[in-house]
Order: C-alpha cells, then sequence, then structure tokens
C-alpha cells in the first residue's frame, strides 16, 4: 500500500479486544511494507556496521605500507557510503509510508465506526474521548507501526557488529558481545514504572482534552449561564495535573536515555584501555583496537533504537486500547450476532415490502403504515432509548451499564429486533435499514457548511428542500442566515452555517435539522422531542406542516406537547417500558391518569383521587383550540 493509493477501499475488520492486539492485527495487515522498510533499514544499518571494520582495515593498510589495500579499502567505503545513504533514504520513504498507511487505517475504521453508531456514539463515549483517539492517539499509533522495522533492522546491525568484532578481534569481541545485551537490556526494569507514568499522563491529557471539546460545545450555553470562569478554573486545573504527569513520565524517560549514554560510554572507556594493553603486548594490531573502538561508537547509533521502540510502545499502548474500545461497540451484541448470521446466509435477507407497520416487540408499540403516531413516555431516557430501538439500535448492556437499572434490564433481556413490515431490523443491512428507517435525535447536530450542502443528504426526491423548510417554519432561520452571509450572497441556500450551527439559536438549530430529516423522506420517520425548543405558535404551525408532508407515509414522534399530540392520527402511552393506553391524544386525556399526568404536568395532590376534573380538561382543550385558531 502506498499514500498515493489512499484511501484503503477496505480497511478490515480489526482485532478489538484489546490494545496489544491491535496494535498486532495493524503490523499484520502492514507485512509487505514492514519488509520493504526492514530490507532498505537492513541495508542502511549493515553500512553502518561495517564501516568500522572498513576503517581498521585501511588503518592497518597504512600500518603496513600496502597503498594497493588502501585503494581498495577506499573503494569498499566509497560503497558502504552509497549503502548508507540510499538506505538511509529509502528507510525513511518506507517508514513514513507505514505510518500514515497505519494512521490512515485507523481513522477509517473509526469513520465508519461513527457511521455505523451514529448518534449513538456519544451516548457511550465521551465526544472529547472521541476527539482524542482520531487525533494525538492515531500519530502515536502510526508512530510504534513505523518504528518496529527500524528497531528490526537496528538489531540486526548490534548483532552483525558482535559477531563481527568476534572474528575481527576476539580478544576485545568478547568485551563487547558481552557489553551491549547488558547495555540494551539495562533499561528494561525502569520500563514498567515509565510506562505506568505514560498511561497517567495520557490519562489526564485524554481528560483534558474531554474537558475542552465538550466546554467548547457548549459554550452558548455556559455564556447564558455565567458559567465560564467556572469550567476554566476546571480546565486549568486539568491542564495543570497533565504538566505535572508530563514532567514525571519525562523525567523517566530522561533517567532511562542517560543509561544509554553512561553505559555506552562507559563501555567504550573499557574497551580503549583493555585493548591498549593488548597492542602493547602486540596481540592485536592497532587498526583492531580502531575497528572495536569505531564499533562501540556506532553502536550508540542503533542502540538509540531500541530506546524508541520501547517509548513508542508504551505510549502507543494507552492509545491503541482506547482505540479499541471505540471500535468494539456494536450497535448491540443482538445486532453482532444477526450480523454473523446474516453473513452466514447464502441469500441475502430482502427489504420487507413497502407500506409494512413498524412494530417494537420489547415495548407492544405499533405504528401503523402510512399514520402519524405520538408516543408519551413519562421517562425522557426511556423515550430516547425507545427512538434507538425504533431506528434498529437497542442499547447493548455495556451502554446501558450507565444509563441506570432500567436500560440495564432492557439491555440484558435479549429483547428481539424492531420489524418493520415483519422483517428484523437487524437483519437488514445498515444501509438498506436506515434508508427504510430515520431517526432524529433530540439534539440533532448540524455540519458546517452551506445551507445547500447541509440538505445534501441520500433522500427519495419526493420532498424539494423548499417544502420541507416551510413544514419546518424555518423562513425566519433563512433571513437570519442571509443577513449574516457575505456580500454577493443572495440565495439563503447558499449561507454558510458554523460549526454545530452555533451562530443559530437553538429552536433555529431544531428546526434545520428537522427540514433535513423531511427531506430524506424515508419509509419510517422517528422524531425524538422535534419541537422541545420552539414556542408554542410555532410548534403548532410545525405539526401541521409534518402531518400535511408525511401525508401517507409512516411517522413516530415520541414528545409530550399537546400541540404534536393533538395533530397525531393516534397516540400510544409507554409505561414502565410496555404500551399502556392507544388512542387520540383527547380521549386519553379524558380517560387515562396516567397521559394526563405527563401531559399537563400535574402533581399527585393535583390528581387527587379521581384525576383532573372535567371543567379542567375543558380548560386544557380550549387553550388548544385557542392556539389552533391562531396559528
Amino acid at each position: 500500500m502506498q499514500i498515493s493509493d489512499l484511501p484503503y477501499p477496505d480497511p478490515g475488520v480489526p482485532d478489538a479486544r484489546s490494545g496489544p492486539r491491535f496494535l498486532l492485527w495493524l503490523g499484520r495487515g502492514q507485512l509487505g511494507g514492514q519488509l520493504k522498510s526492514l530490507c532498505w533499514g537492513m541495508l542502511h544499518f549493515t553500512g553502518v556496521a561495517a564501516l568500522p571494520y572498513a576503517v581498521g582495515l585501511g588503518v592497518n593498510a597504512v600500518v603496513d605500507r600496502e597503498p594497493n589495500r588502501l585503494l581498495l579499502v577506499g573503494a569498499l567505503l566509497l560503497a558502504i557510503g552509497v549503502a548508507i545513504s540510499v538506505g538511509d533514504s529509502m528507510l525513511h520513504r518506507t517508514a513514513v509510508t507505514n505510518w500514515i498507511t497505519a494512521a490512515a487505517r485507523v481513522q477509517q475504521l473509526l469513520a465508519r465506526k461513527t457511521a455505523e453508531l451514529g448518534s449513538a456514539l456519544t451516548r457511550r463515549v465521551a465526544a472529547g474521548e472521541v476527539v482524542a483517539v482520531s487525533t494525538g492517539d492515531v500519530e502515536k499509533i502510526g508512530w510504534f507501526v513505523e518504528a518496529v522495522s527500524r528497531f528490526l533492522a537496528a538489531l540486526f546491525s548490534v548483532v552483525l557488529v558482535c559477531v563481527g568484532l568476534l572474528f575481527f578481534a576476539p580478544e576485545l569481541g568478547v568485551v563487547v558481545a558481552i557489553g551491549v545485551p547488558l547495555i540494551a537490556l539495562s533499561p528494561l526494569p525502569l520500563l514498567p514504572r515509565a510506562t505506568r507514568r505514560a498511561d497517567v499522563q495520557r490519562e489526564k491529557a485524554g481528560k483534558a482534552t474531554e474537558l475542552a471539546s465538550d466546554t467548547v460545545a457548549g459554550l452558548r450555553v455556559l455564556r447564558g449561564i455565567g458559567g465560564e470562569e467556572l469550567f476554566l478554573g476546571r480546565y486549568r486545573e486539568a491542564s495543570q495535573e497533565v504538566r505535572a504527569a508530563a514532567v514525571r513520565s519525562a523525567r523517566m524517560w530522561a533517567l532511562i536515555s542517560a543509561i544509554q549514554v553512561v553505559l555506552p560510554g562507559a563501555l567504550m572507556i573499557t574497551v580503549v584501555w583493555y585493548g591498549a594493553t593488548l597492542v602493547s603486548d602486540g596481540h592485536i594490531a592497532v587498526g583492531e583496537l580502531v575497528a572495536a573502538f569505531s564499533a562501540v561508537a556506532t553502536l550508540l547509533y542503533p542502540l538509540r533504537h531500541f530506546q524508541e521502540i520501547a517509548m513508542a510502545y508504551s505510549f502507543s499502548r494507552p492509545s491503541a486500547k482506547r482505540a479499541a474500545r471505540v471500535l468494539s461497540l456494536n450497535r448491540t451484541d443482538a445486532a453482532a450476532t444477526a450480523a454473523v448470521e446474516h453473513l452466514a446466509r447464502t441469500e441475502p435477507v430482502r427489504a420487507p415490502a413497502p407500506g409494512g407497520d413498524l412494530y417494537d416487540p420489547r415495548t407492544g408499540l405499533l405504528a401503523p403504515a402510512g399514520r402519524f403516531t405520538a408516543v408519551v413516555c413519562g421517562d425522557p431516557d426511556l423515550a430516547g432509548r425507545l427512538a434507538e430501538r425504533l431506528g434498529g439500535h437497542p442499547m447493548d448492556e455495556a451502554a446501558a451499564s450507565d444509563a441506570g437499572t432500567d436500560a440495564t434490564q432492557e439491555a440484558t433481556a435479549g429483547a428481539p429486533s424492531v420489524l418493520l413490515g415483519g422483517v428484523a431490523l437487524d437483519e437488514l443491512d445498515l444501509d438498506t435499514a436506515r434508508t427504510l428507517v430515520l431517526v432524529q435525535d433530540k439534539d440533532p447536530v448540524l455540519l458546517s457548511g452551506t445551507l445547500r450542502e447541509l440538505f445534501d443528504v441520500p433522500a427519495s426526491g419526493a420532498v424539494d428542500s423548499a417544502a420541507a423548510l416551510g413544514a419546518a417554519q424555518c423562513a425566519d432561520v433563512l433571513d437570519a442566515l442571509l443577513q449574516s452571509a457575505p456580500d454577493g450572497v443572495e440565495d439563503p441556500m447558499d449561507a454558510r452555517i458554523t460549526e454545530r450551527g452555533r451562530s443559530l439559536s437553538g429552536g433555529q438549530r431544531q428546526r434545520l435539522a428537522l427540514a433535513r430529516s423531511l427531506v430524506t423522506d424515508p419509509e419510517v420517520l422517528v422524531l425524538d422531542e422535534p419541537t422541545s425548543a420552539v414556542d408554542s405558535h410555532t410548534e403548532a404551525r410545525i405539526a401541521d406542516g409534518i402531518a400535511a408532508l408525511r401525508a401517507g407515509r409512516t411517522t413516530v414522534v415520541l414528545a409530550s406537547s399537546p400541540l404534536l399530540l393533538d395533530r397525531a392520527d393516534r397516540v400510544v402511552l409507554v409505561d414502565e417500558g410496555t404500551v399502556a393506553a392507544v388512542g387520540t391524544h383527547r380521549e386519553l386525556l379524558q380517560r387515562e391518569p396516567r397521559y394526563r399526568a405527563v401531559v399537563t404536568r400535574e402533581t399527585d395532590e393535583e390528581r387527587g383521587l379521581g384525576g383532573a376534573e372535567p371543567t379542567e380538561l375543558t380548560e386544557l382543550e380550549e387553550v388548544l383550540t385557542e392556539i389552533e385558531e391562531s396559528a
């Protein structure tokens, strides 16, 4: 794989059981690139290792006054110089290629996982952690993959130098052969402590990144409540902890680096002292001493790669662990099992025929085809989990552990998938399932770009952007975008939206996201609290717009607003995880106290023993009628 061939057609299925397994999987996936880098590295380091012997031969030729042999040694030195230069250049090229391609593979895997999980990802992993994994962690993982081949080439050269000295100058070769392994292994007792300190530093840096990312995301809210100083103080404290951890980690690595300098220096002094004694006694020639001295001095270069591979692994292991944690997430354990079973089938599951009902066996919720169904849940968290289930994303056990007892029971109950037209959504290809059912989260995200780009989404083509914007009551949003647009922009569709739509109010962002969902025109549209940030009059017009634009299409809205509920064809009350009542909004107000408590926000004292009085219901109906007339 070359850089020009990126991105990968298929990045593969990673081994995300642990950080080391993920690193091993990455290495196996780049065997070709690693072998190329290793070969060029061996050429480079072999030249480096051969240089001392050539110098020793040259010294002996001068001492023996043999000019012909000196010329041969000069030619040998020239060849060694070419080998070192070419090997170094190509080693750098192939190593950097391994680094970039490994980082690109990890980024593609993360992007694919993000697309697979959708909005459920940030419920299971903090947004800041996702940012940290996709930026800094990717670089550290690529560093380790790139350093492996250079370390192996350096190891080869160290062995070559030691073995060569045993033949060239046996007396000194024994000293070097004993001393070099001791030098190479000397940092091992310190590596566990250095690794732990690096892990602490990486963990604190990750938390600081998460805090910064989450603070920036909520900056508008923080300014509204005057909480900037509070969060600034928290980030300042977190950054100081990162600094202190980095200093502690750097001290340990500085000690390891010092050992890698002091011990080779001691070995060099020993070789010179012992070699000088051997020369004076006539046991070895001067050229052999020069070769041994040069060999020990040369070893400082490959030995640095021993320290680098230790550092690369220490820093990349926690990064790989974080990446593996994100990549190990599945829509659900049941969804993963269904995917395996789906791959084992000889024939793929066919998409359901148009016009099928949406049914959730877990709660008993039925959304008839072509109808506008509203769902009322007393628990907002239950509503969010139900929306995920209706989109084919029921919460798995790992994700539910942080969401409370009910969520964990839901995840471990092994509930079957939601059915559309009798076909389980989890048995369909992810792309097919998302084409059929679209879920809009209660906190939708707007990406930066023009409004035209925002609406450039997969769609049936039956609903144009103008109709969707009109149904979502976005006229004031278009005016605001046009007013803030640069000179020369006359079409609001060409106006730019800032990152996450931060220049817009919460209600404006919510309406744009609703319009984007309406443009897609899926067979089933699930909306979770689509009007929670707008005023009542706008909400009433939006409810009419949704009902008109989605006529004949299956629409499910999870809400507790009477204005939306009154426009629905049927209303379903979900209480304690199961369907408790079905009817129209006004029917349920009259006969169902639990429904009335959620919709009217009655307290226990107000409900008393008999629920709301008929006069109270009449007053509520009069308010609804007044809003309808004004809308």
